[in-house]
């Protein structure tokens, strides 16, 4: 049986798998760079705007590379029999929804908050969450 806990956020997320040949962490980096508004600059000379990245342009890269990360960590849930989802913000509730709509056969057993962790706490959290729900 191989089961899975993720502690995700949007810079990086930590996979824990879990299945009969051991138990493997792996840890996928998102490349995604925070949001960084301008407000309202006043160029200095009458074309000077045009070189500039606008605001929605800065909102589709960071969707665009949201996409590509989620898309890289559903990719490792396509064959997990459970899973267990946790991190500190909005990320897990994400995940969430993004498993729902690519149509991921694996349950979701928990969704759990967790502020930063180690890779063994992690690694532990997933491993007690698992054999109290009898999965592993």
């Amino acid at each position: 049986m191989k089961t899975i806990g993720v502690w995700i956020d949007h810079k990086k997320a930590v996979i824990v798998i879990q299945s009969e040949q051991g138990e493997d962490i792996q840890t996928i980096e998102s490349g995604v760079e925070k949001l960084k508004y301008r407000g309202a600059a006043h160029p200095r000379s009458k074309y000077s705007a045009q070189y500039q990245q606008g605001d929605d342009q800065l909102d589709n890269k960071f969707t665009e590379q949201l996409n590509k990360y989620y898309e890289k960590v559903i990719e490792q849930f396509r064959s997990a029999e459970a899973v267990l989802i946790i991190g500190p913000g909005e990320a897990k509730r994400e995940l969430e929804k993004r498993m729902a709509h690519h149509k991921v056969n694996a349950p979701i057993l928990g969704v759990e908050s967790a502020d930063k962790l180690t890779d063994r706490q992690i690694a532990a959290r997933v491993r007690n969450y698992f054999q109290e729900a009898e999965i592993a």
